[in-house]
């Protein structure tokens, strides 16, 4: 009787306990999360803080029913019988809506898509319900981050100089509030070389010969990363490499969330740190430095007044380099769950052309193309590299320490 009475218990809690989650929902969320704000024109350093809010949300959500990583910002009593899958779909999906209104016909047609998978009842009501609470929560943390304050830079320069009259982007990121970081200027690097020194000199030349328009030492295939790499594809790579990662060694719910939540927060600093640093020391791009390289001082650099580079210059400082500290970033991130060997092959497929595609053999390779394109451009100057590369690990090994933990 002890046996049956025992088989019958395990019976019962089999059948009425919520069903098991899926992982697709995470990735699935991160696919229409892209789709979304691509529709809505959304990129660079917004494009990311989205993509953070949105994936902050899914593991809040997630792990106050599930609880085996520590949450960001919701503190929603934990509800173990809520469906995981559905607290997930509606965080996202209540996110997506405050952020972008406008593609709600896009993401009500994902969130109607999650539920049909997701059996009724009442874990099913529940999960739906607290993912819109942790959601309102991570939209509220938010709204004062500083990333909507008025755009006021001021252009330096001396009456009667001409200065491009094109503002720089998104300098209000330069004094935003960060993701688990202190501030933004915790990661700061010190300042760029001096203008007579023998490393600036080996940039310049290293800038001037790879990343002119008209470059015979570039080879074919470093033009065609640099033309690969425009900016739709550069935030892209990461959240496919994420995904193949997740799908090929078959995370679970929770560890997709926490993963792209980390991703996703960790990038977004990147642009917070990046933007401190460059308008604080408002370095010269290649472009400026090159044509007017007899005003340096430095004898081992030479003027070319038609220098032209292959990419066109960003608008904003040169110094450090945002691509840098994104791969260091991400790199760093990917690696401490899943090795420094992932063994699959990544492969990152043009937005625009689904027929383009490149291949690395792990994440560290993928970051390596992401910063030698900026100089192979003509953008970036190689210490820019090196030191965004950096800071990139440290601001990942800072959000990895503090954010997200296991639950003992």
């Amino acid at each position: 009787m002890k046996h049956r009475a025992a088989a019958l218990g395990l019976f019962l809690a089999l059948a009425f306990a919520p069903p098991a989650a899926r992982a697709d929902v995470v990735t699935d969320w991160n696919k229409t999360s892209i789709d979304v704000l691509r529709a809505a024109r959304i990129s660079s350093a917004p494009w990311w803080r989205a993509l953070a809010m949105v994936h902050v949300s899914m593991s809040d959500a997630v792990n106050t029913v599930q609880n085996r990583y520590t949450r960001v910002i919701a503190t929603e009593p934990l509800q173990p019988g809520a469906s995981a899958e559905a607290a997930a779909a509606s965080a996202a999906r209540s996110l997506l809506l405050h952020l972008v209104p406008a593609q709600q016909a896009m993401i009500e047609e994902a969130f109607a898509a999650s539920l049909k998978a997701i059996p009724d009842g009442p874990a099913k009501t529940a999960g739906i319900a607290l993912g819109e609470k942790v959601a309102a929560a991570v939209a509220a943390d938010r709204a004062a981050d500083g990333t909507a304050v008025p755009d006021t830079y001021r252009p330096v320069t001396t009456p009667g100089v001409w200065v491009p009259t094109t503002l720089p982007a998104f300098t209000q990121y330069a004094r935003a509030k960060p993701w688990v970081l202190k501030s933004a200027d915790q990661f700061r690097p010190s300042p760029p070389p001096v203008l007579t020194s023998a490393i600036y000199a080996r940039d310049f030349n290293e800038t001037k010969n790879l990343g002119g328009v008209g470059s015979t030492a570039r080879t074919a295939d470093q033009t065609a990363a640099v033309t690969f790499w425009g900016t739709p594809n550069l935030g892209a790579s990461w959240q496919s490499a994420a995904r193949q990662l997740a799908e090929a060694k078959k995370l679970d719910l929770s560890d997709t969330a926490r993963l792209l939540a980390l991703l996703e927060m960790a990038v977004a600093n990147s642009f917070i740190a990046d933007w401190d640093a460059k308008f604080t020391y408002n370095f010269w791009r290649p472009i400026t430095a090159i044509r007017n390289g007899d005003l340096d001082g430095n004898d081992g650099t030479e003027r070319d007044p038609g220098w032209t580079p292959l990419n066109t210059t960003p608008m904003h400082p040169e110094y450090p380099s945002q691509a840098a500290i994104g791969a260091g970033v991400a790199v760093a991130i990917l690696e401490s769950v899943f090795g420094s060997s992932q063994g699959v092959t990544i492969v990152a497929t043009d937005v625009a052309d689904p027929k383009v595609q490149r291949r690395f053999k792990s994440v560290a390779e993928l970051g390596e193309e992401h910063r030698n394109v900026r100089v192979w451009g003509g953008i970036h100057f190689r210490n820019s590299l090196d030191v965004g590369n950096d800071m990139g690990k440290r601001i990942a090994a800072y959000v990895l320490e503090n954010a997200l933990k296991p639950v003992r």
